[in-house]
């Protein structure tokens, strides 16, 4: 899509931003499940499926013509962020 003024550019970010916003939360809803099922914090830190994901996103990345280290860094920090928000989840369904 070409657009035809910068207001036309912004107003598109902006409608992306939104489906951005509102798909990291949904992804939050389904951290905070995941909490339920992990024995104990090794299982909410998860290294080996951290790296998977961030495989899985690197390649995402190059399939659609995005740079893969930019994708990479910001899904270690959100993943850094979801990793913290389960483990408060995860302390407190165990009482602690």
């Amino acid at each position: 899509m070409e657009c035809k003024s910068l207001e036309e550019v912004r107003n598109n970010i902006d409608k992306i931003d939104n489906q951005i916003v509102k798909l990291i939360a949904e992804r939050g809803l389904f951290v905070k499940q995941a909490s339920k099922f992990k024995k104990d914090s090794s299982d909410v830190k998860a290294p080996q499926r951290v790296e998977a994901v961030i495989q899985k996103v690197r390649t995402l990345a190059a399939e659609y013509g995005a740079n893969p280290d930019m994708i990479e860094k910001i899904y270690r920090v959100m993943i850094e962020g979801f990793i913290n928000m389960e483990m408060d989840e995860f302390k407190k369904s165990k009482g602690f």
